[in-house]
């Protein structure tokens, strides 16, 4: 639907026609009015980035009219930038180790991760095993120390 007052906003891609690739791609999805118009919007700016790119290319050529030659080494120029920018966020890929050497180290750590916090349970139950020993001697010796001191009372009181 073209305006006649020439502004590039206004040029769009008939709403009918991306309804009906939606349809044919999705026949079973139910697709929001919102998205529709998303989807609409997206096809318009990616024309308009096509069109403009295959334009430069066409006038560097010193070309007057866009081949199909142009849209293609656009599109080839789109398609490269894609794919550096995927290697470029790709860690894992840089690292030029195997999936399979990466799974396994990664098990290792796990293993040694779950090693080191038995042991620490394990300290820490020793930690209190001791804890409460020594409360235990401790209250044992004072009641000791409490009966000693009162059957020495009661010998005190005997020679009385």
């Amino acid at each position: 639907m073209a305006s006649s007052s020439g502004n590039d906003d206004d040029l769009t891609i008939p709403r009918a026609a991306i309804n009906k690739m939606i349809k044919e791609t999705l026949p079973n999805v139910r697709v929001a009015n919102d998205a529709r118009e998303l989807v609409v919007n997206c096809c318009t700016e990616f024309i308009h980035l096509v069109s403009s790119e295959a334009n430069e290319i066409c006038n560097r050529s010193e070309k007057k009219t866009i081949s199909p030659e142009h849209v293609k080494e656009v599109l080839q120029e789109c398609k490269s930038v894609a794919l550096k920018r995927r290697k470029a966020s790709s860690r894992l890929e840089n690292l030029g180790i195997p999936e399979a050497e990466l799974l396994r180290q990664q098990q290792e750590l796990f293993a040694m991760a779950r090693q080191q916090q038995a042991e620490l349970a394990q300290q820490e139950w020793l930690q209190m095993q001791q804890a409460a020993e020594q409360a235990h001697m401790a209250a044992t010796s004072a009641s000791a120390a409490q009966q000693a001191g009162s059957s020495q009372d009661e010998d005190d009181d005997d020679d009385i």
